[in-house]
């Protein structure tokens, strides 16, 4: 078996190839030919905190048989460990000898942000130039790398609860390969990140809503990965007339825990599931229709589906075995 890190995942990684392994593996989830079974949790008393059981998944574009355990502990928010912890277990799909073993802290953080990326290749429009990027965190770093790649981004803003970490983590990207070309700064609140953006990546732990109906204009694509069991990232406004685009409907509307951004609208009767207008991959294979005009504000919401995983830790297997990375050992 091979033990790979962190850093090993971070250097094998490659985010254009993710994307695209993304779009298959997101087509055979909503033609029913991955096999992902329900996600279960188990919550930790007095700490709100969960370990979920991202259970087995199959996707039979990359041949990727993996299982991933993830912890979510909120109370790490703001300190040196992340609040999302995991591994990722692959499996030889031919014999089922466990071929390896690696971090999913930054590989989970870098499939969720492509998959955003992927989002706006399918439903941002042509022309969009100014993406806002909420949040501090790896999340944060990972959508604003992934998605300069789709859409010809030329201003990128950074905004969160804090606003040294914002100059810190706008620094940081606007040193990474990807941003070249792109004017990168942090600003002072979300607010002001929104104005007259084209694209928004919400990746925070907002108990309050980050995006307001009333600070995106017409025409904007949006991105919401945050979760906080006890707030929202997004307005009801913003729900109620965005066109929805989820991984999967099943997963978004019965989501472990459960997704607040939609739940709260659809107990309400703001919404109800039919609002879903589509999933990504859906909209990959063509089944199904995204934006079919300009001034249309979508909407993906992403509560994170185990076939993302199949298919980074695939890329990331591969990329190691090419490159004699990570560690052997025998079980």
């Amino acid at each position: 078996m091979l033990i790979l890190g962190q850093e090993d995942v971070a250097a094998l990684l490659d985010c254009d190839a993710l994307i695209d392994a993304l779009a298959g593996a997101m087509a055979d989830l909503s033609a029913g030919d991955a096999v992902v079974p329900a996600r279960t949790a188990a919550p930790v008393p007095g700490l709100a905190a969960t370990m979920l059981v991202d259970m087995p998944a199959y996707v039979p574009s990359t041949r990727a048989l993996i299982s991933k355990l993830v912890s979510v502990f909120p109370g790490n928010a703001g300190g040196p460990v992340p609040v999302r912890q995991g591994v990722v277990a692959v499996f030889d799909p031919d014999t089922g000898v466990p071929a390896a073993l690696m971090d999913a802290t930054w590989l989970t953080a870098a499939r969720t942000g492509a998959c955003s990326a992927l989002s706006a290749r399918l439903l941002a429009r042509e022309d969009a130039s100014v993406l806002a990027v909420l949040g501090t965190g790896p999340q944060a770093r990972a959508h604003a790398l992934a998605a300069v790649r789709v859409r010809p981004i030329r201003e990128l803003r950074i905004a969160g609860r804090d606003r040294a970490k914002a100059s810190a983590l706008a620094e940081a990207v606007s040193d990474d390969p990807a941003t070249a070309g792109v004017a990168v700064r942090a600003v002072g609140s979300y607010e002001e990140a929104l104005d007259d953006a084209d694209v928004v990546c919400a990746a925070t732990y907002a108990q309050e809503p980050v995006v307001r109906r009333g600070w995106i204009k017409p025409g904007t694509h949006i991105t919401s990965v945050g979760y906080n069991p006890q707030g929202r990232e997004i307005d009801d406004q913003t729900v109620v007339d965005a066109l929805l685009f989820v991984e999967s409907r099943s997963a978004a509307l019965s989501a472990v825990p459960p997704n607040r951004d939609l739940a709260e609208p659809i107990e309400r009767g703001l919404i109800s599931a039919g609002h879903v207008r589509a999933e990504l991959g859906e909209l990959v294979a063509g089944t199904a229709t995204g934006r079919t005009g300009d001034e249309q504000i979508t909407l993906y919401k992403s509560v994170g589906v185990a076939v993302q995983d199949a298919a980074a830790a695939a890329l990331v297997l591969a990329a190691a075995r090419e490159r004699g990375m990570g560690q052997e050992v025998s079980l």
